[in-house]
């Protein structure tokens, strides 16, 4: 992985300077593992993805280890988070799903949260066990406890784009739960194509809807799944629009557990790749970084999915 000059960087117009990478491989990654990955190795991963130049890492997630056995250690987990948050302003944010959850997540000192809908009633009912509204009206108390304590709360919806029991999702169906999660007091929104099935004008539409409902772009971050090889087309769609925060996997890791048609994140490594030849300023170190996915590869006994760490890490 040594450094040959390459991507040559070429900047293009009408992109952000900056972009901040919301790397959720530690949580959203590993959530997706057949086998569960020991504690103290998730901790060296985001201690690791830190010092690759991260400063938002999603670190686990407070669901009932019933339903996310992977991450049933959060509570012995986080706290050995505590020297990345205190050393380089690293965000570590964590998914709560209803009281119970951000109970525990605040008795640890989280400072950032999430909760976690859908745009479809199948996938609201598979996930959450509840409707679309139903589970609105779930993350309601959630939502202002955070905020009354502080706290900043991101919003995921899933299912923005394809569903795969519901098919073609209408963009105003997205508008409408997306704007209701906003106006509970989210502080940020993440878009999901968590099946991997948007395109870039499918993209542009539905930010365009969202900007008309009175979310703005500046709120909005997006999560692609690279099913169908739209990930960075699909990035690179919504960062012309003015989309400036990303969602990204280390490794390419991840799908969801609850869609089976869904695989990998967009891979951090394949991202910061595009913007670093686009002059597109994110604060990563690709060799840190790819290196970092290389490790966590070998501890999951795997190669990484990722293009950009198998050209980078290939050895003659």
């Amino acid at each position: 992985m040594t450094d040959t000059g390459l991507p040559m960087t070429v900047p293009a117009q009408g992109l952000p300077d900056r972009v901040r990478i919301h790397e959720v491989g530690a949580r959203d990654g590993l959530q997706n593992e057949k086998s569960v990955v020991p504690t103290e190795v998730k901790a060296e991963f985001v201690r690791r993805l830190a010092e690759a130049g991260l400063s938002t890492i999603e670190a686990t997630s407070f669901v009932h280890p019933k339903w996310v056995p992977q991450l049933a250690d959060a509570e012995q987990l986080f706290p050995m988070l505590g020297e990345i948050a205190d050393v380089g302003d690293v965000a570590l944010p964590v998914l709560v799903p209803n009281e119970r959850g951000l109970d525990r997540a605040l008795a640890l000192g989280a400072r950032r949260i999430a909760v976690f809908g859908s745009a479809t009633e199948t996938f609201a009912a598979r996930n959450l066990n509840r409707t679309v509204d139903e589970s609105l009206a779930m993350f309601a108390p959630v939502v202002a406890r955070a905020k009354d304590a502080g706290v900043h709360v991101r919003g995921y919806l899933s299912m923005c784009f394809g569903d795969p029991w519901e098919g073609a999702v209408p963009v105003p169906q997205v508008v409408r739960v997306a704007k209701a999660l906003m106006d509970l007091g989210c502080d940020e929104l993440s878009l999901g194509d968590t099946i991997g099935v948007a395109t870039p004008g499918h993209v542009r539409e539905l930010l365009s809807g969202l900007n008309d409902a009175g979310v703005a772009t500046g709120t909005v971050g997006v999560h692609f799944h690279d099913t169908y090889g739209q990930a960075l087309s699909n990035t690179l769609a919504a960062l012309q629009h003015g989309v400036t925060t990303v969602d990204a996997s280390a490794g390419g890791l991840g799908g969801c557990p609850y869609a089976k048609s869904a695989t990998g994140n967009l891979a951090t490594e394949d991202l910061v790749w595009m913007l670093d030849g686009l002059g597109v300023h994110t604060g990563v170190d690709l060799g840190v970084l790819t290196a970092t996915s290389v490790w966590m590869a070998e501890q999951l006994g795997r190669p990484s999915p990722s293009r950009t760490v198998r050209a980078l890490s290939h050895k003659e």
